[in-house]
């Protein structure tokens, strides 16, 4: 369900949604309120990257830009969307290959037509030449034309696979993002986790996999409002992005409150490290009053990290990691257990 807000707070953000669209000139519709509510409850951040830019630039939203930005932002990529496009890729593949079937008939055509010609010239017989010729000269322009159809079609079709290509990739890739922090979602770190242990690590190197809870979190939420813990999570989703920078890494939101970083062919020593830093930098996050400034959350999280054995599978590493992760929660929070 891609709306689980509770009553207080979908109240909340209707009144700010509502107060969106009555600064801007597109009419008072779903799709209109679908794209404010979206904004307004921050969990989409390419959609209100996309908004605020036009905003700076005092850009009115109207009907045709609420139908843009909610193609692009909004309605998310499904199966039903990799199924559109695969059917486009098929369809146009199909369309080329009739193409090539036609100009290989048209080439076999001009064949027989060269054989003709080549037993009339055998014969030296001018009445029966002439006509060959002419059939041949027919042929030749007809297999040229069907040929430079087929190399338009193959031209055209370039930049429309290349256009659905990057559409697929776009649609695999973001069914693996959460919308709210940018990271891995759940099905995303399933798969990377997956991934990761199915490949034996270089000597000298391991997997390591950390998991990150964010203390009192439901504090947070009881205290300021979802609004405020989802700029928590928010928060500390951008701190990943900016601490687990390897390309081989990956972060994700584990679910709710909990988070992943996924470090293949690492080190412990080296893990610690990039963990640490995360935590250091968590620490130092304030989520403020917008209006006033005020300070009103400082945050901190506990961390549990574990290395891959020999024979492990996903389920063993992220065991080992929960229960370090608990270790560091009973010891008092704000700290990194290793396993």
């Amino acid at each position: 369900m891609r709306y689980t807000e509770p009553k207080d707070r979908s109240a909340e953000l209707l009144r700010l949604a509502l107060a969106q669209m009555g600064r801007h000139p597109a009419a008072f519709n779903p799709l209109t309120f679908t794209l404010w509510y979206e904004f307004v409850s921050g969990t989409n951040p390419r959609l209100n990257a996309a908004v605020e830019a036009l905003q700076t630039a005092g850009t009115l939203i109207d009907d045709e830009r609420v139908l843009l930005l909610c193609r692009e932002f909004v309605f998310p990529p499904d199966e039903d969307s990799l199924d559109r496009v695969r059917l486009e890729m098929q369809q146009l593949l199909l369309g080329i290959g009739r193409s090539a079937g036609e100009t290989g008939r048209q080439v076999g055509d001009f064949g027989t037509q060269l054989a003709g010609l080549t037993q009339a010239l055998a014969t030296q017989d001018a009445d029966r030449i002439a006509p060959q010729v002419a059939d041949v000269m027919q042929g030749t322009a007809r297999l040229q034309q069907s040929m430079d159809d087929l190399r338009t079609q193959v031209q055209a079709s370039q930049t429309e696979v290349d256009r659905l290509r990057l559409a697929l990739d776009r649609a695999r890739s973001e069914a693996l993002i959460d919308p709210l922090t940018g990271v891995l979602n759940r099905k995303g770190f399933d798969k990377t986790l997956q991934a990761m242990v199915a490949a034996k690590p270089p000597p000298g190197t391991t997997h390591v996999l950390v998991m990150l809870d964010i203390d009192h979190f439901k504090k947070v939420n009881d205290t300021h409002g979802h609004l405020i813990g989802d700029r928590v999570i928010q928060g500390l989703g951008e701190i990943l992005r900016a601490t687990v920078k390897s390309p081989q890494a990956a972060s994700a939101r584990y679910g709710g409150e909990e988070f992943a970083i996924l470090l293949p062919q690492s080190t412990v020593a080296h893990s610690h490290e990039v963990t640490e830093a995360v935590r250091a930098r968590t620490k130092a996050l304030r989520i403020r009053n917008r209006s006033t400034q005020e300070v009103l959350v400082t945050v901190t999280v506990s961390g549990g990290l574990a290395a891959w054995r020999p024979g492990d599978g996903p389920d063993d590493l992220v065991a080992r990691a929960d229960a370090a992760l608990y270790a560091s929660k009973k010891a008092g929070r704000d700290r990194l257990t290793l396993a």
